[in-house]
């Protein structure tokens, strides 16, 4: 015998329902309205800027300036944030939210505190190391790629990281609070300026140049997009987002990173090539950079290095 036919000899009926208030689809409705609208403001962006690197491609004979080599320097730049504030904000957003849930407002701070200082000292070294020695990263990547190009943009990108890596951690404050609004308004924001100053870069430098300039655009616009996500996070907190410690913290880690950077560039360019030749140049200068950091870090005192194996300060 037929299911259906079981079913309705038991006395059930089929009927459509519509009383769909208070099941929570209005809430649902909202937050996956601005998450699409997020995600459609940065795909203007990146629009705008693939079509401006379209063109410095065409401008040029050689070509292999402008999308290409942009896209493979910001995969590469892409890489320490997706690994390590991608991981931080999947453990530490449901710990937020909770909090959020239960009015404890000093532990959201505290969570968004830790997350930026464990997320700096991975992001402010490798954004430096990126600065120091973009040229050699490319040439050893084995992409068929335009190295150079490729290189010089890696540069541009580089102390972009750590305003967007933050901004990204901070934006999973407003979500916790359920709110998918703000973060739309910040990336209408950032887009916006990223599009002004690509604008300017297609229009003002010349097609060798003007997708290196984009690139460094790009870190602009986030660096810009952090303060003022910062700013409207803060008032949500009732005024206070453990300001002092973070400004010293990355203080610090600026400071080691800064100096570490300069010696590993010295190095790669200089001591090692002439010596060992070219393919040397990026181990030995990141092994330079990596141990002089450390060295740097723990006598500026930076507790966070404890978090590393090993290591106390």
């Amino acid at each position: 015998m037929a299911v259906g036919t079981v079913v309705s000899r038991a006395g059930f009926r089929f009927r459509p329902r519509f009383d769909w208030r208070g099941t929570g689809l209005r809430g649902s409705a909202n937050a996956a309205r601005w998450t699409l609208l997020f995600v459609l403001a940065n795909l203007v962006a990146v629009t705008v800027v693939t079509r401006f690197a379209t063109s410095a491609d065409t401008a040029l004979p050689s070509g292999s300036v402008g999308t290409s080599a942009y896209l493979y320097a910001q995969t590469i730049w892409l890489l320490p944030q997706s690994v390590v504030t991608v991981s931080l904000v999947t453990a530490l957003l449901p710990r937020m939210s909770r909090a959020v849930a239960e009015q404890w407002l000093d532990d959201v701070r505290d969570d968004l505190s830790r997350g930026l200082r464990i997320s700096g000292l991975v992001t402010v070294p490798v954004a430096f190391f990126f600065l120091a020695l973009g040229p050699q990263i490319a040439a050893m990547i084995p992409s068929g790629g335009p190295t150079v190009p490729m290189g010089r943009m890696l540069q541009a990108f580089a102390l972009g990281l750590i305003p967007f890596s933050a901004q990204y951690l901070l934006l999973r404050g407003f979500y916790a609070f359920s709110d998918t609004r703000t973060p739309f308004l910040m990336a209408v924001w950032i887009s916006g300026l990223d599009i002004a100053l690509a604008t300017g870069c297609h229009l003002l430098l010349p097609p060798r140049w003007a997708v290196t300039g984009m690139a460094a655009a790009y870190s602009l616009s986030y660096l810009a997009g952090l303060l003022l996500t910062a700013t409207r996070l803060r008032r949500r907190l009732e005024g206070r987002l453990d300001g002092r410690r973070l400004v010293r913290t990355y203080g610090k880690l600026v400071l080691a990173a800064g100096a570490a950077a300069g010696a590993a560039w010295a190095v790669a360019t200089y001591a090692v090539p002439v010596q060992l030749g070219p393919a040397a140049a990026l181990p030995a200068g990141g092994a330079a950079m990596a141990l002089l950091f450390l060295v740097l870090a723990r006598a500026l005192r930076l507790p966070e290095l404890r978090l590393l194996p090993g290591l106390r300060t």
